[in-house]
């Protein structure tokens, strides 16, 4: 773990920024105001304000056990503690180097009127931009171990607010955001999901995933979600139609019930960010901020890459994961002759590994090299894959050493097809397999029904299992990339081996379906990236006629903006994820992916929308080499970029990669230009983004020469 610097830290002495009544107390940080209260029939009750509007009118908080227990009323207050923190911390890799961590904090001690007496703790920070709070039951003679069967927590909204939202499944958080009020809240509009064989769970009409976006009518944005998920249930909001009232609804188990706890025991947090520009929410790290520090101690082995693999040939159907695909001829003689369609082969991975060892990838990935495809069918099985047996044409031994010839690293994928207790039975063997070969990275994967029977993707055992093989992945120096977990709440902090997941709807879908419409990469930053980065797979440049079957398909994106979205996406984890021989057909614009940093030493966000645009600019960590992305929904726009961020009195080369004038997400997506010109501090560009278009600029400084060979831009 990398030093920590602690600044300063009160206990019990606030001054002016608390202000305590009878059972009544408020905390106040810059524009944000938290109130906490108990009413006449010893409810406690919190509401949030910002700039002196209300957020959330005061709502619930309390739980309600499976034994008849409840948590949710007749307390009275013990005692109370108030405190205030301000230190910074470095991340091991992130879009900051330095993340200061301020908040006003207050803790309630509540106690119980009833003979039983039981204790219940509620922590509120309160932060510049949000509140974040969480549950703690201390030790005590009536309550050890115990099952939640309701958290009664509730987020109760001052409107019929617009909100960017998917369905409460317990199973999949794959889907297409909708934009709708409160009030038009309805999960079962939604159609199943059959893209990655998950057997979909929406048992509650008006239930939606967080993090949930939300704009009012006023222009404040509310983002509501959670930190620091361990040894719990996920937690989904139920939506009240009428009255605008959300209601915490964690994921049960197949008996229904939500967490079983033993004390000591606490929460998650529970977040609330809010502000009057969109932006400010981008640059919020309280999520972060929420999670312990890193339990990792050396961490100079968890490094940032990028890879391209075998994986987009297999999605768009040019290949296959199956080893048995490779042999469906039979000859005359009985022998069985080799179809080609099987993907992970010794010689086409050498084909990935010269391209990246050309191009100065560092990683290649490679998907369906191991025994088990053939038998799996998404469906509850104990046995699935093997995840040290290769098929009979991928040669690990010879491919690792060839990779190591060429300077680049194998990136393993262990699928485990839902059977998340075998894998655990597995994941020594398989870890320490890595370990042999030289694999520095896993990509696993969760499609299909979990096994234990009757847990679900985002219930307590799921939670705890992806902790478990992040650990574990730590134990042999390994980082970890999860397919199909639950959403994430910011333990790269406290696991940074934990490098990325999808936890989302990625660029595969526009594989194997009509696609995902252009405004989804400017909601995905507001809603998915809020807790983590995201293994989106960017980088797609045949944009149509790339599916096998199906012709007319094609993304909704132009060349453009796949490259600008490798700053908009944030992850230390980034693929090329288009086949090598499209990329050589536009080597020029790859140059970009080659350029790009994967880890940064500042971040600015310079205008967003959530659901419309989005313009981001980074700086690399260690230079003074800037990368800026910008992208739009299906409409075309001017988007005018301020450079003031770069270090006054030095000239930089922009080389601007961006959409043709006649460029089109439909008609004419691969058109694009790229033009080189001398800009400083006081320069501002304008861009032209196409429909379902954007630009992705490279920043580095001049040389003298430079300035004889480039137009200084006007």
């Amino acid at each position: 773990m990398r030093r920590f610097y602690f600044i300063a830290f009160l206990l019990c002495q606030l001054g002016p920024a608390i202000d305590a009544q009878d059972n009544a107390f408020s905390i106040v940080n810059s524009k944000v105001k938290l109130e906490f209260k108990l009413d006449a029939a010893g409810i406690p009750l919190y509401s949030v304000f910002f700039d002196g509007k209300e957020i959330v009118r005061p709502s619930r908080l309390g739980f309600r056990l499976n034994n008849g227990t409840r948590l949710d009323s007749n307390f009275s207050i013990l005692k109370t503690a108030s405190g205030s923190t301000d230190e910074t911390w470095k991340p091991v890799w992130g879009e900051v180097s330095n993340i200061r961590n301020k908040y006003n904090q207050l803790t309630v001690q509540l106690k119980q009127k009833n003979a039983r007496g039981i204790f219940l703790n509620i922590i509120f920070k309160v932060y510049e931009e949000g509140v974040g709070f969480r549950y703690e039951f201390p030790v005590q003679p009536d309550l050890g171990f115990f099952i939640i069967s309701e958290e009664c927590t509730g987020f109760n909204l001052t409107g019929d607010h617009k909100a960017f939202w998917i369905p409460g499944d317990f199973d999949s958080n794959e889907y297409l955001y909708s934009t709708s009020k409160i009030s038009e809240v309805d999960a079962w509009k939604f159609p199943i999901i059959s893209g990655g064989g998950i057997q979909n769970n929406i048992p509650d009409q008006y239930a939606v995933q967080t993090p949930l976006m939300l704009k009012t009518a006023d222009g404040l944005y509310i983002n509501i979600h959670e930190a620091a998920l361990i040894n719990y249930s996920s937690m989904q909001l139920h939506v009240d139609r009428t009255t605008f009232r959300l209601t915490s609804s964690l994921v049960p188990d197949a008996a229904g019930n939500k967490a079983y706890l033993r004390t000591p025991a606490k929460t998650p947090w529970r977040t609330i960010i809010v502000s009057d520009k969109a932006k400010d929410l981008l640059a919020s790290k309280m999520i972060l901020n929420l999670n312990e520090p890193s339990v990792i101690k050396n961490t100079s082995w968890i490094r940032p890459m990028k890879f391209i693999g075998v994986w987009w040939e297999m999605q768009t159907g040019a290949s296959n994961w199956n080893y048995t695909d490779n042999i469906d001829v039979v000859s005359s003689n009985g022998a069985m002759i080799p179809h080609g369609r099987h993907g992970a082969t010794t010689a086409n991975v050498k084909r990935y590994i010269d391209f990246a060892a050309a191009n100065g990838i560092k990683g290649v990935l490679v998907e369906g090299w191991n025994r088990g495809w053939e038998e799996w069918t998404g469906n509850w099985k104990e046995e699935n894959f093997d995840y040290v047996t290769p098929y009979p044409d991928f040669d690990v031994a010879a491919l690792s050493a060839y990779a190591k010839k060429k300077g680049v690293q194998m990136i393993m994928h262990n699928e485990t097809g839902g059977s998340a207790i075998q894998y655990e039975r597995q994941m020594d063997t398989a870890f320490r397999f890595m370990n042999r070969f030289g694999y520095p990275a896993v990509k696993t994967g969760y499609v299909g029904n979990i096994m234990p029977k009757g847990e679900h993707h985002d219930g307590q055992w799921m939670v705890n299992h992806y902790i478990r093989a992040a650990q574990k992945a730590a134990h042999y120096r390994i980082m970890i990339d999860m397919h199909e977990p639950v959403r994430p709440t910011g333990l790269s902090r406290t696991y940074p081996n934990f490098i990325a997941s999808e936890a989302g709807r990625g660029n595969e879908w526009n594989a194997f379906s009509d696609g995902s419409p252009a405004e989804h990469e400017t909601i995905l930053p507001f809603t998915r990236l809020m807790g983590g980065p995201m293994d989106y797979t960017p980088g797609i440049f045949k944009l149509r006629n790339y599916t096998k079957g199906a012709p007319a398909r094609q993304m909704h994106s132009t060349l453009a903006k796949q490259l600008a979205l490798y700053v908009t996406m944030y992850s230390p984890l980034q693929m090329a994820a288009d086949l090598p021989e499209n990329y050589e057909a536009h080597m020029d614009a790859f140059q970009f992916i080659k350029d790009v940093a994967l880890d940064w030493d500042d971040t600015k966000i310079i205008e967003a929308e959530p659901g419309d645009y989005l313009t981001i600019a980074r700086k690399e960590k260690g230079t003074n080499n800037w990368f800026i992305g910008a992208i739009t929904d299906e409409n075309a726009r001017t988007a005018n970029l301020s450079l003031d961020f770069l270090e006054k009195g030095k000239n930089y080369v922009a080389t601007i990669y961006a959409d043709a004038d006649n460029a089109d997400w439909k008609t004419n997506p691969e058109a694009y230009r790229i033009e080189k010109y001398i800009v400083d501090n006081t320069t501002v560009l304008q861009l032209q983004l196409a429909t379902g278009g954007g630009t992705a600029i490279s920043l580095a400084p001049a040389r003298p020469s430079d300035s004889k060979l480039l137009k200084t831009y006007h």
